[in-house]
Formats: structure tokens, sequence, C-alpha cells
């Protein structure tokens, strides 16, 4: 099932995209969304008698966490190396504020404080329901599905501050979209699913969830021992090789297997 949260002009709904998807998630051009009654994250699933042709409406983030989104560091090995940094021995687990979330086709703002800004695609999990110490085994008991993220950050200010507050909890730093998928279970893919991203067209990041050292059970558990997730926390699950620069003017496209596109152009802020 996937599961949006759109506009037609008015007030936020939320709704089901129905239709067929091809290989890569993304929606037929018969594609409709039918509105639900309220965030199926508190009352459930109920459909309501009004859809909207999905070409008509606008996409925002599927979910607006209410407490975190808790983003994890050098979780593929290439990238770790493309940026001379050691593999963690444990998960390495920052905080990005719920004030850096956007959606498909808002502006990634292009901030004063940085002269170096780069794409991270990544695979993002949405919690389903509040959890603490979450055994691995359990994992997909607590998630609610599963989006696209683009994980914002300035690089320059990543190393003169060292901890990564700064460079990645800036307004418009955490795309998210297009939609929640609740069907898609990465871990039952033995190759994985493929996670690759376009600067302006051209392929900057092709990689997949399958070279994760700690794998998506082992990110909720490590998490939840930490820190209680409540419903509509999102994981951002790491990024794969390729990270590089944006300009302002650039268009970046995020495509994760079975979940579609996200796309966002950066703008000065």
């Amino acid at each position: 099932m996937r599961i949006a949260r759109f506009t037609t002009g008015e007030d936020p709904l939320y709704g089901v995209v129905t239709g067929e998807v091809d290989e890569f998630g993304q929606p037929d051009e018969d594609s409709v969304v039918v509105a639900l009654a309220g965030d199926p994250l508190y009352v459930g699933v109920k459909l309501l008698d009004q859809e909207h042709k999905l070409s008509d409406v606008r996409l925002l983030a599927p979910v607006l966490p209410r407490s975190k989104v808790v983003g994890i560091g050098r979780n593929y090995a290439a990238h770790a190396a493309e940026l001379g940094h050691d593999l963690p021995e444990e998960p390495l687990m920052f905080l990005k504020p719920n004030t850096s979330v956007v959606g498909p086709g808002d502006p990634i703002f292009y901030p004063r404080q940085t002269r170096e800004l780069h794409y991270e695609g990544e695979l993002a999990v949405v919690i389903g329901r509040i959890c603490r110490d979450v055994p691995p085994e359990q994992a997909t008991d607590v998630i609610h599905g599963y989006t696209i993220a683009n994980d914002v950050t300035a690089r320059d200010l990543q190393r003169s501050d060292v901890q990564f507050t700064r460079a990645k909890g800036f307004d418009s730093f955490c795309p998210l979209g297009p939609w929640i998928e609740t069907d898609l279970d990465p871990q039952h893919f033995k190759d994985g699913v493929s996670v690759r991203t376009f600067l302006n067209g051209e392929t900057v990041q092709d990689g997949s969830t399958a070279d994760m050292i700690f794998d998506i059970p082992a990110l909720v558990a490590h998490v939840s021992s930490v820190m209680t997730l409540l419903p509509g926390d999102v994981i951002l699950t790491g990024t794969p090789e390729g990270v590089g620069p944006m300009e302002v003017g650039d268009e970046v496209e995020i495509s994760i297997a079975g979940l579609g596109t996200l796309t966002n152009k950066v703008a000065q802020r």
C-alpha cells in the first residue's frame, strides 16, 4: 500500500495511491489517490468516497515526524572509504530536526554558511508505533513502511564542527517522499533494493541496500536501545558511495526500486 500526503490547494490530506507501477515503483498516468479519514498512523486506513487523479494533486512529505529523524552515518563501506573514514563498530547515530523535512518538489535551500552542499540518497524507515528495546527479529513489527530520503549535508561544516548537528540540520535538509510503501521489505531481497541518485539527469550514486554494514533490523534495535521511537519517527539508513556537491539550480532525483523517485531542486536561500 502506497500512503501519500497531499493537497489539492486546501488543507493537507492523506490518501492511498492506486494504479499500476513499473519496476521502480513509478505509477502510471491513470493512477489516482483515494483520500483517507486522517493520519493512518493514528486512525488506521479508513477510505473516504473521494479520489483525485495523482497528476492533479501536489504531493507533500508523506510523514511529519512528531519527534525526530535519526540518521545513520557510514553504513556503506565504500561511502566511508570515499570520505576517508574508518568503518564504525556499531551504528553511528545523529539527529536531524523535524523542521528539516520537506516534500517532493520542494526546494533544498543553499545556506549562506556553507560552500560545499552534498546530496545523499537513502532508504528511510518510518516507525509505526511507540517502541523501546526492540529485538532485531521483531523490528518489522514496529515498521510502518519505507520512503526515500535525501540526507542533505553541508560537508565543510561537518568537517569543521566534528559533530553533525549544524551540517545536517538546516531547514530543507531532509526531503522525504514521494509516499510511504507499507508492503516493501528490503530484507526479503537477497540482492537488496537499488538506491540510485541522479544529478541533472546524470547517475552519481548506484548502490544497493544489500551493501549496508548494519541491516535494518539491527538499526531499529540499536536506535531503540538508546531512545524511545514514536509513530512517525524516521530512521535514515545511510548512503552508498558517490556523494558529491550540488549547486543552485541543480535537480536531484533519488530512485529506489519499489518506492519511486524523489525529486528536488536546489535554490538560493
